[in-house]
């Protein structure tokens, strides 16, 4: 659209359209970046893969590459994992009385299920990791970071419920203790779907995961969380 002084305006819808196609064409490229590096390290192993070899399987130049990736195991670990959305955030902080383990596990899955992962493409990656000590150790790294913010979140919806350091001394270890078994039921079934054939349904895997939490500890964690106060 042009206004009087012969200026083009962009109109917002059209801007708009724009923005998505770039984000998808960025995330595109992101994804054959990750590929490529995945598929060259399956190919050559790890440490004869350079960034060229990548760059080459990709299709894309150097420069381009390092848009997306500071280095070449960067490329390899994959973006990091992905993060609940604002909403989804003050959901799970409100709660609606059930339980602070399944409703994290639900959380962070349901942030996976959005980035729409190639389920190939994962089981490559952890088995690539798990059989590199370098990258295994940044990988650690980067989950302890994760962690600590999704304890963050944990203490927040604790202190909706009154729940503070000054009423429970122990809480952060607690908000961890949560998040480690939330991460070490999604580790479980992420291994199971990967195990599985296709048509396995991974929100299905997922459950049957907590559902082995209750059978062990004698909780049901779909419940109230027996250290949250009721609210009846």
């Amino acid at each position: 659209m042009s206004n009087g002084a012969g200026t083009t305006h962009t109109a917002p819808s059209d801007a708009g359209q724009d923005d998505g196609l770039r984000a998808r064409k960025r995330a595109a490229t992101q994804a054959a970046l990750e590929a490529a590096a995945i598929g060259q390290a399956s190919e050559h192993g790890y440490h004869h893969v350079t960034v060229e070899m990548i760059c080459e399987a990709a299709q894309v130049s150097p420069r381009t590459f390092f848009n997306y990736f500071s280095t070449k195991d960067a490329a390899f670990l994959g973006a990091s994992a992905p993060i609940p959305t604002e909403a989804a955030v003050e959901t799970f902080v409100a709660g609606a009385g059930g339980s602070v383990l399944a409703e994290l596990v639900l959380m962070i899955e349901s942030a996976i299920d959005a980035s729409e992962p190639d389920r190939e493409l994962l089981r490559a990656r952890r088995t690539l990791i798990e059989n590199t000590p370098e990258l295994f150790t940044s990988e650690i790294t980067r989950l302890a970071e994760l962690e600590d913010r999704l304890a963050e979140i944990v203490l927040l919806r604790f202190a909706t419920r009154g729940r503070t350091a000054a009423t429970t001394p122990d809480i952060l270890d607690e908000a961890h203790m949560v998040v480690g078994l939330a991460v070490s039921v999604l580790r479980f079934a992420m291994r199971k779907a990967s195990e599985s054939d296709d048509s396995a349904d991974p929100r299905a895997i997922l459950r049957h995961a907590i559902g082995l939490v209750e059978r062990i500890t004698g909780v049901n964690p779909f419940t109230t969380d027996a250290r949250e106060p009721r609210s009846d």
